[in-house]
């Protein structure tokens, strides 16, 4: 029972036949009571945590971070302390939370109190967490990419509609106003027939070799690895013991696939919004691609993507493309962008890069008013609180899960198309390559026990 219920079902048994409402209005206690709190845990406290997913959420007066873990102590006790120090600012109450530790998700999940949790966890323990939170009845703020593999993307996605809770992927793309203008001006033929979208996307660098290290104090090595093979311990195949900087594991194909999945999810997702493409995914897909000759890191450099769908769009996916989204139709071009904003410091992109939020062939396409009777796409001013607001109503997200997955596995079947150097016939409904074994056994991959989806009861 979560903690508003319980408040409202124990003023029942006190006042007898009085009928009172399950959850205490805010005019019994005033706006901050505990009932009208949706306590929250944070599990995964670095770079992603601590600089976007902490703040995004704590800035919303109707969430309490209560609990935070991490499998790093010294990240665990840092978040602890970030928590604390922003409700002390933000209340001026030294005690308003005394934020609870956890070395283990799983105990944080087996807390009744806490009602829902943000996964800001590296890309292999996606997944996993989310699956397990939705069987244990929390509502999940799931990092991108969605999934490591296709099966376990579709797996997660099933279980989340079948537990009925409220999962929102954090590709805050969507909040941000400029991808739902360009979106509506392209779903409502403001540059014509649509034909092609293209994507430009950055790879990532190679690095260094990287001689075995001792497992640092208060670190659970073995537990961070997960489902994925074990290897020796080495600092820039993890993450920086000092401070938060960008983490080596986005460059190692062991917890994930590089850019394509990193930023692709993003791109991807906004892209497939304009094109209403959203429940489904390309039929066709073939790749070039780049990958270090040397060194510990290992994900996709410079690449070429061409994705071809059945309503006859072209997608091509490039790091030689302006970062961002340029959708081309027979009557102009509209692109699109992050501009100027930034989720942490440490961004691979700089913002002068990408600073034209919204651009098109004719400036007056930008400016074309959406009729009443047009497409109106959902509107959401911020992804963390959109989330809350959706705790709350039990409506559908913005980012919800099904549009999480298959926006994910656009990026996944291009990174295998990056392995794999042919077409790669693509079948969207049964999610399977068409006759092509090879392919359709790299949809999923063997999970180191006890880690890993496959191990998970489902119930």
């Amino acid at each position: 029972m979560k903690r508003r219920d319980f408040i409202g079902k124990s003023i029942v048994g006190v006042v007898g036949a009085i009928a009172v409402p399950t959850i205490v209005p805010s005019s019994v206690f005033g706006k901050n009571a505990p009932s009208n709190k949706i306590n929250v845990g944070q599990i995964g406290c670095g770079r992603i945590g601590r600089e976007h997913d902490l703040p995004g959420t704590m800035q919303h007066d109707v969430a309490r971070l209560v609990a935070v873990c991490d499998l790093d102590k010294n990240r665990m006790i840092d978040g602890k302390k970030l928590v604390e120090a922003y409700y002390t600012k933000k209340t001026g109450n030294t005690n308003y939370v005394d934020v609870k530790m956890y070395d283990d998700y799983h105990d944080m999940l087996n807390n009744k109190d806490i009602d829902a949790v943000i996964i800001s966890t590296p890309d292999h323990w996606h997944s996993q967490p989310a699956l397990e939170a939705a069987l244990a009845g929390k509502d999940v703020y799931l990092q991108k990419p969605t999934s490591l593999t296709i099966a376990e993307g579709r797996l997660l996605s099933d279980v989340v509609k079948k537990k009925g809770i409220i999962l929102q992927v954090g590709t805050q793309q969507r909040s941000s106003p400029q991808f739902r203008i360009a979106a509506e001006l392209v779903r409502n033929g403001r540059i014509g027939k649509l034909h092609t979208v293209k994507i430009g996307l950055p790879g990532d660098p190679s690095g260094p070799p990287a001689p075995a290290m001792p497992v640092p104090a208060g670190f659970n090595y073995d537990m961070w690895l997960g489902s994925t093979p074990e290897v020796p311990y080495t600092e820039i195949g993890v993450h920086p013991q000092k401070g938060y900087d960008r983490p080596g594991w986005l460059r190692l194909e062991q917890y994930g696939a590089g850019m394509i999945t990193g930023w692709g999810q993003h791109h991807f997702d906004s892209a497939a919004w304009g094109m209403d493409t959203e429940y489904t995914g390309p039929i066709s897909v073939q790749s070039v691609a780049e990958f270090p000759k040397s060194g510990l890191w290992n994900v996709h450099g410079d690449f070429m993507v061409k994705a071809e769908y059945a309503n006859g769009i072209t997608m091509l996916t490039s790091g030689g493309y302006p970062n961002g989204i340029r959708y081309e139709g027979t009557e102009g071009w509209i692109f699109v962008s992050r501009g100027n904003y930034v989720a942490s410091a440490s961004d691979p992109v700089t913002a002068a890069k990408s600073s034209k939020a919204l651009d098109a062939s004719d400036p007056k396409i930008l400016t074309s008013v959406i009729g009443e009777n047009e497409i109106h796409l959902y509107k959401s001013d911020e992804q963390h609180g959109n989330w809350l607001d959706c705790i709350q109503s039990r409506k559908e997200p913005i980012s919800p899960v099904e549009i999480g997955h298959r926006t994910c596995s656009v990026c996944l079947v291009s990174h295998i198309a990056m392995k794999l150097p042919r077409k790669l016939n693509w079948d969207p409904k049964v999610e399977r390559f068409v006759k092509d074994d090879e392919a359709n056994a790299m949809l999923s991959r063997s999970q180191r026990k006890p880690y890993g989806t496959t191990n998970v009861k489902i119930s």
